[in-house]
């Protein structure tokens, strides 16, 4: 029976931020709260809550969205420190979550609670506070680490039992299986396994498994097979962190259309960068459920950063800088699952759409493919970031769950870049204004937009105050909105900052 230990570096993403834990705090990712700190937590904010319960429990709760890559940067001296000093080989799970094997390591240290002491000791190092936790599997240890414990072999399944079906990371699942009088892993795990693979597919049958205390695929000590690795050689070495993440972005790809030829997906792969001073640096990274091409570019392009901050990719002689070799090597591989079949030909649409996208990357930059995130906001410029393709949402402007005094339906048709100096006047041709109450000084009259000709108001809504950040030092922004229609047909968003006006959006 193999044996899994499970490092958790407690509200890692606050911590990567070094957020104060008497600040009240929540890190966001998908809508819901990943973590929080000590002042939002005494407030009755919860992990995994969506952002409007918890702003509902604390209004003056301040949200982050999360920041993977910086995670990433942030985890990486707590890795190195463990293979230093405690065990040779370990996977990611995420930023802030590690596995290892724990059968050999703990005959080494004298047994699991030396081994678990250990890490714990090593991390305190860095002054980063983490539990442990040991079990059969991996899926077990990372809920016994929540819990500082460390559970006896053959046991696993007992401890299993009374979980909620919430913790199989599968809403849907969990909903069905709620409706059908089955609330705990226990109860999942006492029906047929024949008859969940009938009812419930493939995804149903490893979730059954988990349930058992079962693995597909277990840690393993042993370096990655070589087996299906593909490489990217540079000649001469190149030592542009951003052109070595274009390659890493091919690679990744030319990785799954090698793995697609033979029906097969990984779980696990080990990210390699050879040097030109002769050393090797690798990381093994393990995902819960099946990584895409995309998702195992990310996790390259990550590590490459992380092993910059940290220095591991410094020469160890003058002459011998930058990276010769980048290699990446699955691991765990099953059949691949059905895909949504593009229209024509046997390619899958969303494949077919990544692929296209990395190669105009790779020849235009990384910023040259973006997609629009919604990041919530007021106005309908603040609504959407551009995030380049395959990235998550960057940092920025924080979500929020109810946006008073957020621009109703219907939407602008076209919003400016940068919203174009306007003139608003009243009858008299004298420029608007409005007052602290958010009153006209008069009723609009004729309106130019970029310095075109007056055109007369036929009609306007509003004004609509707006005052933001007021309680952050140099970010506060008052303004006042309105809409107004010109005779020749068209409609204006427009707004007033101070006595100028400006044009945001046009709806028609």
């Amino acid at each position: 029976m193999s044996r899994v230990m499970v490092v958790w570096a407690m509200d890692w993403p606050l911590v990567a931020a070094e957020v104060p834990s008497d600040e009240p705090v929540a890190v966001t990712s998908a809508g819901r709260v990943v973590a929080c700190t000590a002042a939002a937590r005494a407030a009755g904010v919860r992990r995994g809550m969506r952002i409007r319960q918890a702003v509902g429990k604390l209004p003056e709760l301040r949200l982050r969205p999360r920041d993977p890559a910086g995670e990433t940067r942030a985890f990486e001296p707590l890795l190195h420190r463990f293979e230093r000093d405690v065990v040779a080989r370990l996977e990611v799970l995420r930023p802030g979550l590690v596995a290892l094997p724990a059968r050999g390591a703990a005959r080494y240290w004298g047994g699991e609670e030396p081994l678990a002491a250990r890490l714990r000791e090593a991390a305190s190092t860095l002054g980063i506070a983490c539990q442990t936790g040991a079990a059969d599997t991996v899926f077990a240890a990372a809920l016994a680490a929540r819990r500082d414990l460390l559970v006896p072999p053959g046991t696993t399944p007992r401890f299993l039992a009374g979980y909620g079906l919430g913790v199989l990371g599968r809403p849907a699942l969990a909903d069905l299986l709620i409706r059908l009088g089955i609330r705990t892993l226990g109860g999942f795990a006492e029906l047929p396994a024949d008859a969940v693979l009938a009812r419930f597919g493939p995804d149903g049958a490893a979730a059954h498994r988990l349930a058992l205390g079962r693995e597909d695929h277990g840690l393993d000590a042993r370096p990655a097979s070589d087996g299906r690795r593909v490489e990217h050689l540079f000649d001469p070495a190149e030592t542009r962190l951003e052109a070595a993440a274009f390659a890493a972005k091919a690679l990744a790809a030319r990785l799954h259309r090698a793995l697609d030829e033979t029906g097969l997906v990984c779980a696990r792969v080990e990210v390699r960068a050879r040097m030109a001073d002769g050393r090797t640096l690798a990381r093994a990274w393990r995902h819960e459920g099946r990584l895409s091409d995309l998702a195992v570019a990310e996790r390259l392009r990550w590590q490459l950063q992380a092993w910059q901050e940290t220095g591991a990719l410094a020469p160890a002689a003058a002459g011998s800088e930058g990276i010769a070799q980048l290699e990446l090597v699955p691991e765990h591989l099953t059949p691949a699952p059905g895909q949504q079949q593009a229209l024509f030909g046997t390619a899958a649409a969303q494949d077919v759409l990544g692929q296209a996208a990395a190669r105009l990357q790779a020849l235009f930059g990384h910023r040259a493919v973006t997609r629009a995130e919604e990041i919530g906001g007021r106005g309908p410029a603040d609504r959407i970031r551009r995030v380049p393709f395959g990235d998550f949402a960057e940092p920025g402007r924080p979500q929020r769950a109810a946006w008073a005094g957020q621009l109703p339906a219907p939407h602008p048709a076209r919003v400016f870049p940068a919203p174009l100096p306007a003139r608003l006047l009243d009858e008299a041709g004298d420029l608007l204004g409005v007052s602290g109450r958010g009153q006209l000084s008069a009723a609009p009259a004729q309106l130019s937009v970029g310095g075109s000709q007056l055109t007369p108001v036929v009609g306007w809504a509003g004004p609509w105050p707006l005052d933001e950040d007021w309680w952050q030092p140099g970010q506060r922004r008052r303004l006042a909105r309105m809409q107004t229609v010109t005779g020749d047909g068209r409609a204006w968003l427009l707004h007033v900052r101070g006595s100028r006006w400006w044009a945001e959006a046009l709806y028609a």
